[in-house]
Parts: structure tokens; C-alpha cells; sequence
């Protein structure tokens, strides 16, 4: 059985870090059971391993912490939905690109719940969604817009970290950075595209579509 853990309020990155790797220790160890926590972070910036210091667009502005998962800069804030993936990939096959293949199909079907088609891009990390009413990219192609991130890391085989779906935070905050290194496309939410979503209702979402039980 996965754990759900759900955080109120908005908690500190370094807290849920150091909960983090207590929890994939305890079940490295055997006297925890895999978890999912569902949360939300103060604003910040978070720096993955492939992260390029010119990706940085305004280091004074939030908080900036190296993430050591993979990835590069990525926003995360109030109206963000984070959820930490704390599972052993040991017994399930440990086969990691799958295992990003799952978090990014559980969230398209997620976003299915509410009517959205999310997408996957070659090259780009994360989920998308088409905006054929914005203004097309120089060389004619659609625009995309990114709705969720996705940057895990493994500990003898346990991986922590994992993803985060736009609700409604401050679009705006995103301003800051490259999102993921990627340049002309940009970011929405879940608000931003027109539908009154709430928190409650996103994590409805993710468990009635998650592919762990």
C-alpha cells in the first residue's frame, strides 16, 4: 500500500526535503511504507542538475535552492500542486524511464478528468497543452504552453521528488527563470485555461487516475 499524505498550508522546501529523505530512508530500511505527498511550497525556485546559472533571470527574487533532481530551473508556490513521490522503484521493475513515462501519463490522465489533452514533447520535460488562440511561434508551429513539471532522483533505487501541476498560482512568479531551459513557449494553469479548479478538487483527480494503490 502508497501512503497519501496531504500537507495544509505552505511548507518549507527545506522541510519537506529533510522529511523527504527520512521517508525514503525508512523505506530503504523497511519500516516505512512508499508514500505520496501532496503539498504546497512558499515561492522559490528550484535548480536540477542540468540547470544553466543563465536560466536565472532574477536570483534576488525568490529563493533559490539546488534541487539534485533531475531537470533544470523550476517555480514552485502557493496555488502549485507538488507531489512528492516517494516509491521503490527496486520492486517495480527499476526501470527509470519508465517510471517517468507513469508520473507523466498520471498526470494526462489527470488532466483529462477536467477536459484538458495533455501532451508530451520530444525534448522537452513535462506535460503541454496546445494553444492554437495564441499567437504562433516565428517558424508557424502551435504554441504550447506547460501546465506541469516533472524532476525526480533516485536513492538506492527509492525516488523522491517527482511532480507538480499548476492550479492557480501567480503565473508571473514564473518570470524569474527559463522554465526547464525552454525558450518561446510558455506556462499556464489550470484557472489560467478557464476552469475553476480547486485544490481539493485536482487531488480527487490524482488519486481516482493514480497508478499506485
Amino acid at each position: 500500500m502508497v501512503d497519501w499524505l496531504t500537507s495544509s498550508g505552505l511548507v518549507a522546501y527545506e522541510t519537506a526535503l529533510a522529511e523527504m529523505q527520512a521517508r525514503v530512508a525508512a523505506i530503504q530500511s523497511g519500516t516505512a511504507t512508499e508514500a505520496i505527498w501532496l503539498l504546497e511550497h512558499p515561492p522559490l525556485y528550484t535548480a536540477g542538475t542540468s540547470a544553466r546559472r543563465e536560466d536565472l533571470r532574477d536570483p534576488d527574487r525568490f529563493p533559490v535552492f539546488e534541487a539534485r533532481r533531475g531537470g533544470q530551473y523550476t517555480y514552485h508556490g502557493p496555488g502549485q500542486r507538488v507531489a512528492y513521490t516517494m516509491l521503490d522503484l527496486g520492486s517495480r521493475g527499476r526501470d527509470v524511464r519508465a517510471f517517468v513515462k507513469t508520473l507523466e501519463h498520471w498526470v494526462i490522465a489527470t488532466l483529462a478528468e477536467f477536459g484538458l489533452t495533455g501532451h508530451i514533447r520530444e525534448g522537452r520535460v513535462g506535460v503541454w497543452i496546445e494553444r492554437p488562440d495564441k499567437p504562433p511561434l516565428p517558424d508557424g508551429t502551435m504554441r504550447d504552453d506547460k501546465i506541469a513539471a516533472i524532476g525526480i532522483r533516485l536513492s538506492r533505487w527509492v525516488s523522491f521528488h517527482g511532480l507538480s501541476i499548476n492550479v492557480e498560482p501567480d503565473l508571473g512568479h514564473f518570470d524569474g527563470i527559463v522554465p526547464c531551459g525552454i525558450t518561446g513557449h510558455g506556462v499556464t494553469s489550470l484557472v489560467d485555461l478557464g476552469l475553476p479548479v480547486t485544490m481539493d478538487d485536482l487531488d480527487a483527480a490524482l488519486k481516482r487516475t493514480s497508478p499506485w494503490t
